[in-house]
Formats: C-alpha cells, structure tokens, sequence
C-alpha cells in the first residue's frame, strides 16, 4: 500500500483529512517523494512547486519542503514518519537485535510535543497501527513490533550518532538552535546524521521549515536544487497554496504589520533584509592561541577594563569581559558566564572578587533593571556605570576591530558561535539592528563587544588628549 493510498484508506489516515480536496497540494508532494503516478493537475502543481519539467522515476532519499507557516508541515512529517515505520520493512538491513529509527527532529521541546501528539494519535487511535506498538508509547519515542523505533528529539549533533536511519526528518529547520549556540547546527546535525542513512538504500532524509534568512542547509539546498530535475527534491509554496482553509485575512495583517517578516512566514520568501554580522573566518582571524584566560598581571593594574551584562537569573545568563591594550592589539583576558537558574547576588558577589584581582574598581553595563547593578556593585566597592551605547552599537563598534583584526580573543568555542550567530536586521525607515537569531544567545557576544568598545574608546580619548596638550 502506498502512502496515498493510505491516506485515502478509511480504516487508517482518511479520517484526519475532513476535506480531501484541500490537501491536493500536499497529496501532491507525497506522491512526487514517493515517486507516484501524477494526473495533469498534480502534474502542473509538481512544475509550480518545484520549477521542474519532469515527473519523478523513482523514490527520491532526499527532499526538501520550504512551506510558510500554518502550511501544514508539522503534522505531514508526523505522517511521512508513521507510515515509513509502518508500512515497510527494514529487517533485512538489520543485524540481529539492531532496530532501523524514524528520527525527528524539531527545533525545539515545544515544536517537538507538537509532532509527538500527531504521532501518538495516528500510532494509539487507528486500530491497525496499534496492533504494532510494544507496550504503551513512551514520552518521545515508540517501539514497533516490526523492529523499528521513532524517535522524537531536538536539535542536537551530538545524540543524533550511532543510529541505523531508515528516516531523519528535520522540523523547521531554519530555526534549529543547540544548547551552545552552534554557529551552523542545521549542517552539523545533517552531516551527523548521513552516516546512518546509508545502511538502508530505501532511506530517506526530509527536511521542512518556512524560511528566514538566506543561508544555512535548508537555503543552501534550495539555491542548489531548486527547478532542476534529477537533484534531490526541493518543494516551495506559499502557505495558502498549501493550506486554502487559512483565513487570508490573517496573512494580509500580517502583511500590514511587518511586510518582510510576512512575506518569509506566510509567502515562503527569504528574508533579503536579514545578514549575517561576521563571518566565521573573520572571527577565527582574531583566535591567535588556544588561551581561554590570561592571568592578571599586577604591573597592569589600571589598565584593565570590565563589562558586564547583567541578568535575573532566570532566563539569561550573566556575562563578565575582562580585555586591556598592549600597543595596537586588544587583548581579551578573561569571560564569565553563570547561566541561570542563579542567585543574581551571589553572581555580583562573584563577579566583584574576580574584578578586584584585575585591579578593576569601575565596570560599565547595560541599562538592565535600573538601578540593582549599580546598587549591588557599589555595596561591593565597584563602580558601575550604564554604557553610552546600546547592544546594536556596540556591534557595530566591535566589527571594524574584527575586520581590522585588532583584537586578539579568547579560544572559547561558545564566544565565536555567539558572535558568528548574530544577526543585521534593516527595519522599515532603513534603521538597522543587530542581535541573536531566534532562540539563540549572545550573551558572552555582548559583554565582549562591551569591553572591546571601552578599550578602543578609551584609546582614542588618551590620543586625543596627548594631541592637545602638544598644541
């Protein structure tokens, strides 16, 4: 049985799709993936959708969905992920006691509970498909008695190794994140992961997100694959394309809100007003040893400088950048990090002592929560003050040293994911921003930005006074 056959069967997926004819375009996709047959009007939505003139011959290993939000997507793959499982088998691939894996893999816990609640329902209430479950599914995955497993987890590189693949499947892989900032997880996952899909030649890797900003694995394979037949699968459509039920009215005030980002969630375009800040050879130009702190040196003293960036302890983690000068290089010493949960005393308390062993008694921060940082640095004989510019400033002050080389860092690997990971935004009236991706942190980015500023200005302000006093 093929999977729209499945689909339309009423004894297994039939009674999740109420109106067929409102699911043409993705029966559509199912049966270019699986290399069905197409009447003329499949036909001419495959060419829409793919920019390409010729049906499918065979299966395709690889595809890739670029579909705007409320499309559809998460419950599809939940659907590509039960019938692989159930409807084929993988036994002969398989060494005695191994199970070939469905992974799925969503960006997050919370886009993870959703696809688990699809799954569950398809595995629990279709009465042929429960016949094959061993024992009650547990909270992320589920044991088939046809020796295999799906697996539900987040995006991680490091726990995707080891499997025998017969599906991978990546939610939303435009805003995949991992724990520690990873500069690139969309492409470190996908290559973590290729290994163990080529034990089992009928496997396949689905990947599916609306887009964002233009680059990472998912627009790379659409620059690479789209509208040309015989390269693995790329599938792009408008939300309403793909899911007519969707009021256009909400796509239309989406529109009038913030036509950029709209256009992304809802059009499947991506985003040109979004840029990468620094690239990743720039950052690693500025990495000259495999330091991840330098000492203080007491024939220093005054002439360290300190920045903190400030947090509550329950979401953000609290920062500390330690840098000096030593002729035209600035050099980083020292970076702090407490992640929460924490006790924001406790942290200050902390961050004092080791400022004093630096010989520092003034720090600057950001405006966070007021007046505390300053109340709580002054108790513990630290002078705080806010800093003259914001987050985005002080980005764009780092840059120029980055580019320039002029900065000597830290060989702290979550330092160059976090500066590699932010973002240039160009807001409408063209004011530009800089700041993380979503989900991501840059919390260590900031403070060294921070320090870095402090030093280059306070270099300018000496030249400039040496300047005046010999005039």
């Amino acid at each position: 049985m093929n999977i729209l056959q499945a689909c339309a069967d009423p004894k297994l997926f039939a009674p999740w799709f109420r109106n067929p004819a409102t699911y043409s375009a993705w029966f559509t996709f199912l049966a270019a993936l699986f290399a069905l047959p197409m009447d003329d009007q499949q036909l001419a939505i495959f060419r829409q959708f793919t920019g390409r003139s010729e049906a499918p011959r065979q299966p395709f290993n690889e595809a890739w969905l670029v579909v705007g939000r409320r499309g559809g997507k998460s419950f599809f793959m939940a659907l590509c992920a039960v019938y692989l499982a159930c409807f084929r088998s993988y036994r002969e691939y398989l060494a005695p006691g191994e199970r070939a894996t469905i992974l799925v893999i969503a960006a997050d816990r919370k886009q993870a509970r959703i696809i688990i609640r699809y799954i569950t329902a398809m595995l629990t209430r279709i009465p042929l498909l429960s016949k094959m479950l061993m024992g009650e599914p547990k909270a992320e995955s589920f044991d088939l008695r046809n020796s295999v497993t799906i697996e539900v987890g987040t995006a991680s590189f490091r726990s995707t190794r080891g499997y025998t693949f017969a599906a991978v499947i990546g939610d939303e892989l435009a805003f995949w994140r991992t724990g520690d900032d990873s500069a690139n997880p969309d492409f470190e996952i996908l290559d973590a992961v290729r290994p163990g899909l080529a034990t089992i030649p009928s496997s396949v890797m689905l990947c599916a997100s609306s887009p964002y900003a233009r680059r990472g694995a998912l627009f790379d394979a659409w620059k690479r694959h789209w509208g040309k037949d015989g390269a693995p699968l790329v599938w792009r459509a408008p939300t309403l394309a793909m899911n007519p039920t969707l009021s256009k009215r909400i796509v239309e005030e989406a529109m009038e809100r913030d036509a950029a980002s709209a256009r992304a969630e809802y059009g499947a375009e991506w985003r040109e007003d979004i840029e990468a800040f620094v690239n990743l050879d720039t950052v690693e130009a500025c990495i000259r040893t495999d330091m991840k702190l330098r000492p203080p040196e007491r024939d220093r003293f005054g002439s360290y400088f300190g920045f903190v960036d400030p947090s509550g302890g329950s979401a953000d983690s609290m920062t500390l950048a330690v840098a000096h000068k030593e002729g035209n290089l600035i050099l980083l010493d020292a970076i702090l990090e407490r992640t929460p949960p924490f006790s924001p005393e406790d942290v200050v308390n902390e961050f004092a002592k080791f400022l004093k062993q630096y010989g520092i008694s003034r720090v600057e921060g950001d405006r966070y929560a007021g007046e505390w940082p300053r109340e709580q640095f002054r108790k513990r004989s630290i002078e705080y003050r806010t800093a003259e510019l914001t987050r985005s400033q002080l980005y764009t002050e780092l840059l120029p040293v980055l580019n320039a080389q002029s900065v000597d860092l830290l060989d702290i690997q979550k330092l160059v994911n976090q500066l590699v990971g932010l973002e240039r935004r160009v807001a409408r009236g063209g004011r530009e921003s800089i700041d993380h991706g979503p989900g991501g942190h840059d919390d260590l980015a900031n403070s060294v930005a921070g320090v870095v500023t402090m030093v280059s200005r306070h270099q300018i302000r000496a030249v400039t006074r040496t300047y005046t006093v010999r005039v």
